[in-house]
């Protein structure tokens, strides 16, 4: 949000007392921080505006519970109800399909094989089909896992950035950031194991 305190304070005080025209500008100032957020964190079968807007609205209905504190901004209190809510979304799934190798396009098929023999140079084919493999194996994990890897090592947040945005305390997200890696390596390994005959 690029306003000054006072102006926030002022945004926050009209928009609690129900003025559309400052919760317009509220929502346009801090779109962009939220649908970084869903698109970071975005359920399968989700559409990331449908959950920007299910964050706007809690995030309306909960204005009276936010309280201006040194040292924690409204944006980071807008953060934390984002993930929390996307959190919420991941839960809310589920029916996780099962993946199996055979479904998997070559291009992915390829990075899967890379990253269980640890070669020593990636597969030629396009970096995206890298992502989408991932996301295919994320789905397949409790949200909370997906979370803690998404936010620690594709956004490459630090265990303190985690704590404040999941309330979660640091043990905590540590011990849950090494399973989660070997849940998803396991993962990986089970498509392999459940097709060693397939040809990549």
């Amino acid at each position: 949000m690029t306003a000054t305190d006072g102006d926030r304070l002022r945004w926050l005080e009209h928009a609690r007392q129900g003025d559309p025209e400052t919760a317009r500008s509220l929502v346009a100032a801090l779109y962009p921080q939220v649908i970084r957020i869903v698109r970071s964190h975005l359920p399968v079968r989700t559409a990331e505006e449908d959950l920007a807007q299910e964050i706007f609205v809690k995030l309306f209905t909960r204005l009276d519970q936010y309280q201006e504190r040194s040292g924690v901004p409204f944006e980071h209190w807008v953060s934390r109800l984002a993930v929390r809510t996307c959190l919420d979304a991941l839960r809310a799934e589920r029916r996780r399909p099962e993946l199996r190798w055979s479904d998997l396009p070559e291009e992915q098929s390829a990075w899967l094989e890379f990253m269980l023999v640890d070669a020593s140079a990636p597969p030629d084919t396009a970096p995206a089909a890298a992502r989408e493999l991932l996301e295919k194996l994320l789905a397949q994990l409790p949200p909370e896992d997906r979370l803690v890897i998404s936010l620690m090592d594709l956004e490459e947040k630090s265990v303190k950035e985690v704590a404040q945005l999941t309330g979660w305390n640091i043990p905590l997200i540590k011990v849950r950031a090494f399973r989660a890696r070997r849940k998803l390596r396991k993962l990986a390994e089970t498509f392999k194991k459940e097709n060693p005959n397939e040809k990549l």
